[in-house]
C-alpha cells in the first residue's frame, strides 16, 4: 500500500487549522508571514492596563496594621487560594466558600487566614458588571475575609461592547480608588467593600512572604505576559517584572516568595500549560536571581501538583482551579517526569471542588488541599517546604 503524500504549504485550504502539517516550524512555508499558531496568538492579546503606585501594595492596606500585627506575633500567615469560580448563579462556588469560612473564627485573631486569593476567572460570560452581583459578591456573602485577586482569561475577555474596555469590570470591583460596597453587593443586601489593589498585575508585601501577581491575558490558551495595548506590542508587565525581582533580590529579606498566574506553567490536564509563559518567567528570575518557593495557577479545573527541580532548590507548582466551575477530568500522578527537561515531576492530582490552605514562617511553607463535602474532614496532598534548604521536607 502507498503512502499518502503529506502537504506543508496547502494546509490552509485544506484544514481550517492553518499549520495542520507534519513539518517543523522552520520547515514550513509561511501563512500570512507566521509558521506557528503561537505567533497569529499574540496577534490576538488584550491589552495591559497601567497599574499605580508602582503595582506594590502592603497587607496593611488589605486588612490594616493590627491585623499585620496580630499575624507578626503570631509568627506565621494563613491564606486561601483558589481559581475559577463565576458561572451561572455559582452555587458551587457558595458551597466551597462556606466550607473556607468554617476556618474563621472571630475571636482567632491572626490564626484566622489573611485573606482569599483568586487566582482569575472571577466571572465568566458576556457583560461581566452586571453579574458581580449573583456570581462574585453572592456566593462569597459568608466568606468573612477579604479576597484578593489576578485576573484570569475570562476577566479579560470582550465578545461583546458590554466588556469593552478589556478587563473594566475587573478593574471596577478589585482595584478601585476607593473601598466602597458596590451597587452589585448593596443592591443584594451584602457588605463586602471593593478592593484597591494597584493593578492587574501586582507585588503584595506581608509579614513572612511575598506574592507577585500577574496576568496573563486573555486568550482561552496559552497564556503570555506579552499584550497588545493600543495596537501595539506591550512588554510593561515583563519590563516591571524584571524590576520587581530585582529589587526583591537587593533587599535580600528572608521571606516566602510565591509567584502566580491564572495559566499553568505545567498542566496535564483539562488545560495544557504554558510553556513560552513559563520561560519568560524563568527569564527573569534567572537574570534576578530570584526563584520563587511557591507557584499557584488555575484553568484547568482540577488540583495538580509538580515539584521542579532546578540549582538544587525544589519549587511546588499547584494547578487550583477548584473553586466552582465544573471539575475537569485529570491524568493520575505517578511522580514521574512532566516533560523533556526530567527536572519536573508530576506529583499529586485530583479532580474535585476545594481550595488550598497556605500557612507561612520564617522556617516553613505548608499547603493543604480541602476537598468539598464528605471530604472535608482531611487534607489532601499536605506538603511542606522548608524554607531554609527549599526543599520539600
Amino acid at each position: 500500500m502507498s503512502q499518502n503524500p503529506t502537504s506543508t504549504s496547502f494546509a490552509k485550504q485544506r484544514f481550517a487549522h492553518p499549520f495542520f502539517v507534519p513539518a517543523p516550524p522552520a520547515a514550513r512555508k509561511p501563512v500570512n508571514g507566521h509558521t506557528r499558531m503561537t505567533d497569529w496568538s499574540k496577534l490576538q492579546l488584550g491589552p495591559l492596563p497601567a497599574v499605580t503606585r508602582g503595582g506594590k501594595w502592603d497587607l496593611s492596606e488589605v486588612i490594616g496594621a493590627e491585623g499585620v500585627k496580630e499575624i507578626q506575633d503570631l509568627g506565621e500567615i494563613r491564606f486561601h487560594a483558589l481559581g475559577d469560580t463565576g458561572v451561572n448563579t455559582a452555587h458551587e462556588a457558595q458551597l466551597v466558600s462556606e466550607e473556607m469560612a468554617t476556618d474563621y473564627n472571630p475571636s482567632a485573631g491572626g490564626l484566622n487566614p489573611a485573606f482569599l486569593f483568586h487566582l482569575g476567572d472571577v466571572i465568566y460570560g458576556n457583560d461581566k458588571a452586571s453579574h458581580y452581583g449573583e456570581r462574585f459578591y453572592s456566593p462569597y456573602k459568608h466568606y468573612p475575609g477579604k479576597i484578593i485577586a489576578i485576573p484570569g482569561n475570562h476577566d479579560g475577555e470582550v465578545k461583546t461592547q458590554a466588556d469593552a474596555p478589556s478587563l473594566s469590570a475587573y478593574l471596577d470591583n478589585f482595584c478601585a480608588r476607593k473601598a466602597v460596597v458596590p451597587p452589585q453587593a448593596a443592591g443584594s443586601g451584602i457588605y463586602r467593600e471593593t478592593m484597591t489593589e494597584p493593578g492587574a498585575y501586582w507585588f503584595l508585601d506581608a509579614p513572612f512572604v511575598q506574592i507577585i501577581g500577574l496576568y496573563s491575558n486573555l486568550l482561552e490558551s496559552p497564556g503570555y505576559l506579552q499584550a497588545i495595548t493600543k495596537g501595539k506590542p506591550d512588554t510593561s508587565q515583563l519590563d516591571w517584572l524584571d524590576k520587581t525581582l530585582a529589587s526583591i533580590a537587593k533587599a535580600r529579606q528572608k521571606k516566602a516568595l510565591v509567584i502566580a498566574t491564572h495559566h499553568p506553567p505545567y498542566s496535564q490536564s483539562g488545560h495544557a500549560g504554558s510553556v513560552e509563559m513559563n520561560q519568560s518567567i524563568d527569564a527573569a528570575c534567572l537574570k534576578a536571581g530570584v526563584w520563587p518557593d511557591l507557584f499557584l495557577s488555575a484553568h484547568a479545573h482540577n488540583y495538580q501538583r509538580y515539584t521542579r527541580r532546578i540549582g538544587g532548590k525544589q519549587i511546588v507548582y499547584i494547578v487550583v482551579g477548584t473553586g466552582g466551575m465544573p471539575h475537569q477530568a485529570v491524568k493520575t500522578a505517578t511522580g514521574q517526569p512532566a516533560d523533556s527537561s526530567h527536572q519536573v515531576t508530576y506529583d499529586a492530582s485530583i479532580s474535585t471542588y476545594g481550595y488550598l490552605f497556605v500557612t507561612v514562617s520564617a522556617k516553613q511553607l505548608s499547603i493543604e488541599f480541602w476537598q468539598l463535602g464528605d471530604e472535608h474532614d482531611k487534607a489532601f496532598d499536605p506538603i511542606v517546604i522548608d524554607l531554609l534548604t527549599h526543599t520539600l521536607k
